[in-house]
């Protein structure tokens, strides 16, 4: 069966008042569209027109106008977009905030909140002076346009002002999420090779102290290249010092003047080396640019997050992972504040986002699928304790839902009136290929429609569009988009490989997932297509079996996996986090396994069923299923550098 199939009704219906107050209705008046396949379809087949319009539309101001919106004589691969143009991120986000006649100046960019309850509100005008200092103390240090620059911090409001301070020199920011240890670490530093690292003493996670700074020691020893180490003190910890490259923050940036002329770059110019989770192999180095960054991220906290002077937006995120610049650029584009918090999501109690939500009357709250199963297990009773009525907008994005997680959070967190805007796309787009617009029906699960201006589509083997039919193929595009990787930082050949070498004549991008679009022209995704259960030739995506699995009262989460087997070839393995004080016993095993056989299939049906009580995951929480399999199978473990909790490996391997 089918996700599509499972709650095949719609969910959220939008009333009419609500659909006419969003940004993308505005839109649609004002260019004459009548519903969204039109908006959808103008969007990707006049290409050019919304990639120019968008710009003015969202009043993004190049320094100088480029010559063309885009140049793709060398084919969709390598297109170079707003060619002739000249731009600065920090521009955009910081300095036109700043300005003696801008409303923004005084008003609060980021309300920052530690795990040990500390309170921060920063505005405009203090971003905008510390970046100046942070873009001084790079100069300072021989850093130069195009430069590599190291972000290994805690989630602290300086983080912002390092990455825009970046933006400023023209220096290329590298995050690195903080959760990463040595060898995580080191791998990027080593890639990337920056000279300049920004980093903490730590941070608090579950009421303990993390201490980054001699994880950063051992990495910089073990991948060179760095000369600077500026030290944010955030616990006020003791933590080993080299006087030949170490510095504090108050002394390296705090001094340093707060006017700086930032930059005028190129359109093309590099801004971020985002780096990828690495699930299907050695972390990729992400190549983003400072038009392409800033168009994308715009566009979408715009329109599918209906972007609101009055909002406050949370994502839960690291620095370290995509969503995180995507939501200062986002935002701050426009005037916005984002809530920013450092420290785990069940402390000191599985209320603790709830009691943000309410205490800062946050609008919008974004979190993954997994996080939202692993709250679930907490029941009802630490929502019902708190007021959620602020938020009007929900997100969520890193893997397929299963129905029962996602009506769980429309309903009880949502207040069964938020939509959900599910999103998919990834590191290598700063963006969204799929994307639900606030006004649309939903269904459980769904992503909506393409995003806006994004040539996506469903393809078999052959590379034959099977969308329309309703089948199941590789979500692709068949276009460039301004915010797609400019190639991969390791080079050509490896971008090539990895995105354009599945569908050659015509090139098409392969991103790697299985989608489906249903009979009411609603997308799903069905998991990573690298991740295909194949059983004596039939084929499903784990999503299902997990699904399935999931359905079950007494699972909270569960995770496929393929391995050998001498008759099918592939046989289907299970592993099972259960809900608290739910026994582990073989007729529960057998019932599972029942289960997937009845709604899946016989074939699908799970030869063993294992439970754990954690699953290896990266940092933006997506089960990393090879590395499950690997386990399972006794291999040696190939690049593990992307997994935040490695210790969940051991119990992968004791699981009974």
């Amino acid at each position: 069966m089918a996700l599509a199939d499972e709650f095949d009704e719609m969910v959220y219906e939008p009333s009419e008042a609500f659909v006419e107050s969003t940004n993308v209705h505005q839109f649609m008046q004002e260019y004459g569209i009548s519903d969204y396949d039109e908006l959808i379809e103008r969007t990707t087949e006049d290409f050019d027109w919304f990639w120019d319009e968008i710009v003015s539309y969202l009043g993004i101001e190049f320094y100088e106008d480029y010559d063309t919106v885009r140049d793709d004589s060398e084919g969709p691969q390598f297109t170079d977009w707003y060619p002739g143009g000249e731009i600065n991120i920090a521009h955009n986000v910081l300095d036109r905030h700043t300005a003696t006649d801008s409303p923004n100046q005084n008003a609060v960019a980021c309300i920052w909140e530690g795990e040990d309850g500390d309170v921060r509100e920063v505005t405009y005008q203090h971003l905008y002076c510390q970046s100046n200092q942070v873009a001084n103390a790079l100069e300072a240090r021989g850093i130069e346009t195009g430069d590599t620059v190291g972000l290994y911090m805690p989630m602290v409001p300086e983080v912002i002002s390092i990455l825009y301070g970046c933006f400023k020199v023209g220096a290329i920011a590298v995050p690195i999420f903080s959760g990463f240890g040595i060898d995580a670490t080191a791998t990027r530093i080593e890639d990337s090779e920056c000279s300049v690292l920004f980093t903490g003493d730590g941070f608090y996670r579950r009421g303990k102290e993390v201490l980054l700074k001699g994880d950063a020691d051992e990495a910089i020893e073990q991948a060179g290249h760095v000369e600077h180490t500026i030290v944010y003190d955030r616990l006020g910890a003791e933590i080993p010092w080299n006087d030949a490259h170490d510095e504090t923050w108050d002394k390296a940036v705090e001094t340093q003047p707060d006017e700086y002329e930032t930059k005028v770059l190129h359109a093309d110019q590099e801004a971020m080396l985002l780096y990828s989770s690495g699930t299907t192999g050695k972390p990729k180095g992400i190549v983003q640019t400072h038009a392409g960054a800033q168009v994308q991220c715009a566009k979408e906290v715009y329109f599918g997050f209906d972007h609101k002077p009055s909002d406050r937006f949370f994502w839960v995120s690291d620095i370290g992972w995509m969503m995180g610049p995507w939501t200062l650029i986002g935002n701050h584009t426009f005037g916005g504040t984002i809530f920013m918090y450092e420290g785990a999501p069940d402390h000191p109690g599985p209320d603790r986002f709830w009691e943000m939500i309410d205490r800062h009357d946050l609008s919008v709250f974004g979190i993954s699928p997994t996080a939202i199963r692993a709250l679930r297990k907490h029941g009802t009773e630490p929502l019902e304790e708190h007021d959620l009525s602020s938020l009007r907008l929900l997100g969520s994005t890193g893997e397929p839902w299963d129905p029962e997680s996602w009506l769980w959070f429309y309903e009880h967190v949502g207040g069964g009136e938020c939509p959900i805007i599910n999103i998919s796309g990834g590191t290598e787009i700063c963006g969204c290929f799929l994307m639900p617009l606030p006004g649309m029906p939903l269904k459980p699960g769904t992503l909506g429609k393409p995003g806006l201006g994004m040539d996506v589509d469903i393809v078999n083997s052959q590379g034959e569009s099977v969308a329309n039919d309703h089948e199941r193929g590789f979500l692709v595009t068949r276009s460039s988009c301004p915010s797609m990787t400019k190639s991969l930082w390791s080079g050509d050949e490896r971008y090539l490989e990895e995105y354009w070498s599945t569908f050659e004549n015509p090139p098409i991008w392969d991103h790697g997932d299985w989608a489906q679009k249903d009979e009411d022209g609603l997308w799903f995704l069905h998991g990573r297509a690298d991740d295909v259960l194949n059983v004596a030739g039939r084929k499903v995506g784990p999503a299902e079996v997990e699904s399935a699995l999931i359905e079950h009262e007494t699972v909270n989460q569960a995770a496929a996996v393929g391995v050998p087997d001498e008759t099918t070839g592939t046989a289907v393995v299970a592993y099972i986090i259960l809900e608290d004080n739910v026994e582990e016993t073989d007729d529960l095993r057998n019932d599972l396994r029942e289960k997937v056989g009845t709604e899946v299939g016989k074939p699908f049906k799970p030869r063993e069923v294992l439970f754990v009580k954690e699953f290896p995951k990266t940092q933006s929480e997506k089960i990393i299923r090879r590395a499950i399999a690997a386990v399972y199978e006794g291999k040696e473990l190939d690049d593990m550098s992307s997994i935040e909790n490695p210790e969940a490996l051991g119990a992968i391997e004791e699981a009974s």
